[in-house]
């Protein structure tokens, strides 16, 4: 029989001097990711075949009603789902707690696409669109969606800061710092539904559906950093490079992208 010192091994136990934790099993068997995994790919499926309804359908791309809206959104939020659902496995979250948070965050995705992309077919506005019941309805939906998108985000941001992501070098700042900028986008976000409902409810519906243009490059560049930035160090550990170097790669990039942010975060200053 063999005892505690002979017994065999996993790459986790040789690497951390312990064997696994039972949480850590749990984590790998659960699942809760490969599910949000597969939801991700179906949101970026539907937007790249709205491109084609919209190659064959015409019309604007621009403006409240178009499909530019379930394009963006289905790519947007399904590339988001993949990531976050990536980038989370660094985290110290508890298996069970960070299944639930992905599957309420995966849920909350379907949701807000499926609105948007429900509203494009019908020809009507999805967002801030108060004129009938039924478009109160699903506005006021995708409005209490995103709310729950920053509740649910920000928990993701504050577990990275609280205890240190683990990964190859570099991921921790990749993690962090992709987190902190995601807030900037969240917050972007909430101004644009804020300013939207505002005008909306003093009667200026045309004026609500534009008021949102100055921060939609902010809002944009600043979502993706939680996956630009930690693919970036998990791809550098395939090269190499010793650590230290890979580091400074992870900063300067890190650098340049707080630089992106602050040149759209300009660019909405002066166009507000």
């Amino acid at each position: 029989m063999q005892n505690a010192r002979t017994a065999p091994t996993t790459p986790t136990a040789r690497r951390t001097g312990s064997a696994p934790a039972a949480g850590a099993v749990s984590a790998h068997r659960s699942p809760v990711p490969r599910l949000c995994r597969a939801t991700g790919l179906l949101l970026v499926l539907s937007g790249l075949a709205h491109l084609v309804v919209f190659a064959v359908d015409g019309g604007p791309w621009d403006g409240p009603v178009s499909w530019r809206k379930p394009v963006t959104f289905g790519l947007s939020f399904g590339v988001t789902l993949i990531a976050v659902t990536w980038v989370t496995s660094y985290l110290g979250v508890r298996p069970r707690l960070r299944a639930v948070l992905l599957a309420v965050f995966a849920a909350d995705c379907v949701v807000e696409v499926g609105g948007i992309t429900l509203q494009a077919w019908r020809g009507v506005p999805s967002h801030l669109n108060m004129e009938t019941s039924f478009d109160t309805a699903v506005s006021m939906t995708l409005a209490v969606g995103g709310g729950v998108l920053v509740v649910l985000l920000t928990a993701f941001a504050l577990a990275a800061f609280f205890r240190r992501p683990t990964g190859p070098a570099g991921m921790a700042l990749a993690v962090r710092s992709g987190f902190a900028v995601l807030l900037v986008g969240l917050a972007s976000g909430a101004a644009m539904i804020a300013r939207g409902v505002v005008l909306t409810r003093t009667g200026h519906q045309e004026a609500a559906y534009h008021s949102t243009a100055w921060l939609k490059p902010l809002h944009g560049v600043s979502l993706h950093a939680v996956l630009v930035l930690p693919l970036l160090a998990r791809l550098l550990a395939f090269t190499p490079w010793s650590e230290a170097v890979r580091r400074r790669v992870v900063t300067a990039a890190v650098c340049c992208y707080a630089a992106a942010v602050a040149g759209a975060g300009v660019w909405a200053g002066l166009t507000y």
